[in-house]
């Protein structure tokens, strides 16, 4: 790191950490703590902070909706605030569902194309269904905030929001409505040969006891390896090295269907729709789950077209689950140089944050930290578009017992048995049930339904879906604000006169990243002037002290293209013009909105 560059980095650390501290202005908090106290004391209710207080939109955050019901509660909130709703198809599924997406913004403040935007989707896997209520409550929180709340007032006022709760809305319906297991189906619902017989989905999980559950399968043999706990016959214990234990785990519910000699080989898909990215994709030999080309799902097609078509985008968050993790990329080493010092330093202020409001989550990224993932979506809206972008993996171990479990995932069967006994109450395992199977014989079934370990129970859901949603809202507020901070006029002589503008970005996003500055993927900044007079000349000042400037890539006076305004920094500008005014000045940046005000 250079000199000069280490301390204006150090500088923009401490405004960093001084918003990390403080957030937002204390008189927007004071004005959003005396709107939340204000209640009537005929309510018969007591608000409980952070909540709407008399919500008009009623939403129950304890289950999981359909593709149907969560459209119902999108068109609901269209109708009832539509000075701040709009709801739009933006593609269809494989099976023809629609893609339905919320544009959220105070419409009767500027155009929603000219502010900063924060695109958020989930559910892109078919089985992580709490990704859309995370994007649904978000939604929610925005609409029914905005009278109680002078922060979300003032967010909805310079920024637009784009949710799509779920860009698979087939898989999703699936898992809700048929039998799965806790990972069925990941995938999207397109047809695919997957043990290559020359038939499509046609051995997939059946389920034997008809409990609306995919569960396991074991059975008695002489050389099983496993045993029942004697303290907790549920549970199936592994025996030693060098014993046998009576049973052996068969695997999941099923049938071999089409006489390969195999089960549960080809189910729905099998595609990984968070493999069919255009940003270093690699085919499925060395890349599992990619389909025959990059975008190949029309899912993902259509939600990669509104992102072109709406270049105000500046952050993002993609949900999943599970594991608690809040991560950027790189998702692969070979990515690694696109991600510069100070694009990790916006990322890495806006991830610590992240981390103190979701206990037990960590901020990584995905190559170092996780795994190697080619073709990932918010790989790609950060390679090729530029985005500050995140994916969301919801829910963790943590939240069971307060302590990170081993692996820090749900693989500590004890802890998910003391789960289920305690808090549960034994609601979450199907017991073993004898079943004659027609290649296995005498078996049993049992074991966990399909909505444990991977999503949240009831409980615990709308704590999951409020701290996640205060950390977009964080994000959000820190995409690019653009304001003139100040104005200098000098007086040349001859009727000429020296303008010297300051435009200050008070906020960790820069209107544009290094990354696209870098790769020239992007057009640079354009700030005109016009007035009533001439524009004789104009300059970026690169050091107002030492008086450096730039020479303007325009040959056009009145239009000077910057390359960016910092996140917490500013530009300066200066013009030569002849005429008393008034000036106008436009600052239009693609992911720092447009600024118009008159300079005086």
């Amino acid at each position: 790191m250079n000199a000069p560059f280490a301390y204006k980095f150090l500088l923009q650390l401490g405004l960093l950490w001084s918003v990390v501290c403080c957030g937002i202005p204390g008189s927007v908090y004071n004005a959003c703590a005396q709107a939340g106290s204000a209640q009537s004391a005929s309510s018969g209710i007591l608000q409980a902070m952070g909540t709407p207080a008399q919500p008009r939109v009623v939403i129950p955050w304890n289950r999981y909706h359909n593709t149907d019901a969560l459209a119902g509660y999108l068109l609901q909130m269209a109708q009832t605030w539509p000075a701040l709703v709009k709801r739009t198809v933006i593609g269809k599924s494989h099976e023809g569902k629609d893609l339905w997406c919320l544009t959220i913004t105070d419409f009767s403040v500027g155009t929603p194309e000219e502010k900063p935007a924060y695109y958020v989707d989930g559910n892109i896997h078919s089985n992580e269904v709490q990704a859309s209520e995370v994007v649904l409550y978000l939604a929610w929180y925005l609409t029914e905030m905005h009278g109680q709340s002078a922060y979300i007032r003032q967010l909805l006022r310079e920024k637009t929001f784009y949710l799509v709760p779920t860009t698979n809305p087939d898989g999703r319906d699936h898992f809700i409505s048929r039998a799965n297991n806790t990972h069925s189906p990941r995938t999207g619902l397109q047809p695919r040969d997957d043990d290559r017989d020359g038939k499509v989905d046609e051995d997939g999980s059946d389920d034997l006891n008809g409990d609306g559950h995919i569960t396991l399968m074991r059975r008695k043999s002489p050389t099983g390896r496993f045993y029942p706990d004697p303290a907790n016959p549920r549970r199936m214990l592994q025996a030693p090295a060098d014993q046998f234990g009576g049973w052996e785990i068969l695997g999941y519910e099923g049938v071999d269907n089409d006489g390969d000699g195999s089960v549960n080989e080809d189910g729905p898909g099998y595609i990984d729709p968070n493999r069919d990215w255009p940003w270093i994709w690699q085919p499925r030999m060395i890349q599992g789950g990619a389909d025959k080309y990059p975008l190949s799902l029309p899912e993902n097609r259509a939600v990669a077209d509104f992102i072109r078509a709406h270049p105000n985008i500046s952050g993002a968050m993609s949900f999943h689950n599970t594991g608690g993790m809040l991560l950027r990329g790189p998702g692969n080493k070979e990515d690694a140089p696109a991600y510069n010092a100070q694009d990790v330093a916006v990322y890495d202020a806006l991830g610590k944050l992240g981390e103190s409001l979701m206990p037990g989550y960590r901020y990584i990224n995905t190559y170092e930290d996780l795994y190697q993932v080619y073709g990932g979506q918010t790989d790609w809206m950060w390679g090729a578009q530029g985005i500050y972008s995140f994916t969301g993996e919801l829910y963790n171990s943590f939240v069971w017992f307060g302590r990170t479990l081993p692996g820090g995932w749900f693989t500590d069967e004890e802890s998910q048995h003391i789960f289920d006994k305690y808090l549960l109450l034994n609601e979450a395992f199907v017991d073993w049930t004898p079943y004659k199977h027609p290649q296995y014989g005498d078996i049993e079934v049992g074991g966990f339904k399909k909505q444990f370990m991977r999503i949240n129970p009831g409980f615990q859901l709308e704590e999951e879906c409020h701290r996640n949603t205060a950390f977009m809202l964080y994000h959000a507020w820190n995409t690019p604000r653009l304001q003139v901070q100040a104005v200098q006029s000098k007086d040349l002589g001859g009727g000429l006169t020296e303008l010297t503008v300051t435009i200050l970005n008070d906020r960790l996003t820069p209107t544009r990243s290094a990354h696209e500055i870098h790769h020239r993927m992007t057009a640079p900044d354009v700030v005109t002037l016009t007035g009533n007079g001439q524009v004789l000349s104009g300059l970026v000042i690169t050091n107002p002290d030492l008086g450096l400037v730039s020479i303007p890539e325009s040959p056009e006076a009145d239009r000077l293209l910057v390359s960016a305004v910092p996140g917490m920094g500013k530009v300066t500008l200066r013009w030569i013009v002849r005429g008393k005014g008034p000036w106008t000045l436009e600052y239009r940046s693609r992911k720092g909105g447009v600024l118009r005000t008159e300079l005086k």
